[in-house]
Parts: structure tokens; C-alpha cells; sequence
């Protein structure tokens, strides 16, 4: 609960608007923020926000630790993504770093993020949601949109979702777009606004965009999150439709995003589940 939150609040930074939502929204409340953010990464902008800031590379675990303890944060929550490409060119191990990746014996999303959680909570600092100061980002189940998913819509939803279950599972991606019944991109390390594209370019207009939480995702560390940046790249796609999963998601500015899917007639769906999805194909089963 909000009420049990502590002041300094620590956050963990990564890219995207995310984080500076986050950063308003314990200013708003009367937390004070303390940074650390990841550089290439987060916004400079974040650093207006907070009463401490410490910039590390990817992989500075221990600076990162030492930068909560510094300023004696209590609970830290994690926003904003790291590019998986930046794996590749940009980590700097310090010794923490290093001794947990060989402890993990796995760089996986999902196996990384829960080996830095825990290795923080050692240090007893508790690991929160992002989501307990953005409650009003986390959709039910419903339609943000004037338009819904028609019955290829909900056929190619259907096919897009049960991918991105399997790609999830796999810690491969979150994304999966579909289009007359075919999977036609999956998002790997090259992120969600990339496989949007690419899926415009493979089949061109019509493509619905299924984005899911992992099965096995720990939700305080990586919901899938959508913003206005991602309706618009849909529109360059000529992608038709988004379904996301209701409680499992956040939605950045959902009035926002509502309104840019609206001009561009492409339909915005929150779902329970899959099962959902396939009784409106055949209600009477």
C-alpha cells in the first residue's frame, strides 16, 4: 500500500518515460527520490526529481547497492527498460556483478532481474512494484477505445497471444504481432517498437499487436508498458489493433493513449485471458 511507502524512495532507472512518471508521482505524494540510473539509458531529465542521483552502467551492481545504502533507502522499485542490444556492447561488470552472473549461470531477463532483486533484499532493502505509485497506469479488463477488435481481430488475438505466452516462457520477448492468422513477428533483443515495424513491413496493414507479462515474470520488476510512442509507431506499421492483459500491464497516460489510438482508428483492448478472447469467437462453447 502507498501508506506503507518510505521516504527516501530508491529507484532503479531504465529508458522510456516510465521512470519520470514514477519520479512525479512520489513527488506528488511527498517521497523523497533517491537515483540510480542506468546511463545510455534513462533520462537525464530524472535527476530534477530526485534528492540523490548515482549514474551506473549496466552490470554496476555493487555501485548500485552502495548507492541505496548511501542514502538509506528502505524500498527501491525498478522502471524503465534496458535495451537487450546493450548487453552486447555497453556492460560493466564490477566484482558484485560479476560474482552474481556466475552464481546465476544465465543472463535471461527474467533470471537477471530476480538475482539482482534478491541480491538487493539481502542488503535489506525490500524490492516494491513500480505499479504501488502508478495504480491509475494498471488497466482492468475493457475497451480504452471507441473501436473493438473484430472477428480477425480477435482471431489473429488469439494466435498472438498464445505466441507470446510460448515466447515468454522461452524469456525470449513479450510481443508477439499477428495478421490473418499467421505470426509475422516476435520481439527479441531488438524491442517492441522494432517488431511493430517489422511486422508492417512483412505484411503490411492489419497487423494486431498482442504485448503479455511473462508467465513466469516477477510484476514488480518488468511489466509490459505501452504509451502514446507506441500507438504512434502502430500507425506508421498499419497495425489495426492492440490487446494487452488486464492487472498485468501499465499504460502510460491511458486518456493519452486512448485519444492518439482513436485519431488513428486502431482498436485498444485490456484482457483477461486468452480464454476470454475465444468465447467471443464462439459465446454458445
Amino acid at each position: 500500500m502507498v501508506d506503507d511507502l518510505t521516504s527516501p524512495i530508491g529507484l532503479v532507472a531504465g529508458s522510456g518515460i516510465l521512470p519520470i512518471e514514477f519520479a512525479k508521482s512520489a513527488r506528488a505524494k511527498g517521497l523523497e527520490l533517491a537515483l540510480v540510473a542506468h546511463r545510455g539509458e534513462a533520462l537525464s531529465e530524472l535527476e530534477k526529481y530526485a534528492s540523490s542521483c548515482t549514474w551506473i552502467r549496466v552490470g554496476q551492481l555493487g555501485k548500485l547497492i552502495s548507492a541505496l545504502k548511501r542514502a538509506h533507502v528502505k524500498q527501491v522499485a525498478f522502471a524503465g527498460g534496458i535495451s537487450r542490444v546493450r548487453l552486447f556492447k555497453d556492460v560493466r561488470l564490477d566484482w558484485r556483478g560479476a560474482a552474481l552472473l556466475a552464481k546465476l549461470g544465465s543472463v535471461k531477463d527474467d533470471v537477471v532481474l530476480r538475482g539482482i532483486a534478491a541480491e538487493i533484499e539481502k542488503e535489506g532493502i525490500q524490492v516494491i512494484s513500480a505499479t504501488l505509485l502508478l495504480d491509475k497506469s494498471v488497466p482492468s479488463a475493457g475497451r480504452l477505445t471507441r473501436l473493438g477488435l473484430d472477428t480477425q481481430s480477435l482471431l489473429d488475438a488469439i494466435v498472438g497471444w498464445e505466441a507470446a505466452e510460448a515466447i515468454g516462457r522461452l524469456d525470449i520477448g513479450q510481443t508477439v504481432v499477428a495478421n490473418k492468422g499467421l505470426v509475422v513477428a516476435v520481439e527479441a533483443v531488438e524491442g517492441t517498437d522494432a517488431a511493430i515495424k517489422r511486422a508492417g513491413q512483412l505484411s503490411g496493414p492489419g497487423g494486431v499487436v498482442v504485448k503479455l507479462c511473462k508467465p513466469q515474470q516477477d510484476t514488480r520488476l518488468d511489466l509490459p508498458t505501452i504509451g502514446v510512442g507506441t500507438i504512434q509507431t502502430m500507425k506508421e506499421a498499419g497495425a489495426s489493433a492492440l490487446v494487452l492483459q488486464a492487472e498485468r500491464c501499465i499504460i502510460l497516460d491511458p486518456q493519452a493513449v486512448a485519444i492518439e489510438a482513436d485519431r488513428a482508428g486502431i482498436a485498444v483492448e485490456v484482457v483477461a485471458t486468452v480464454i476470454a478472447l475465444k468465447d467471443r469467437i464462439a459465446p454458445n462453447k
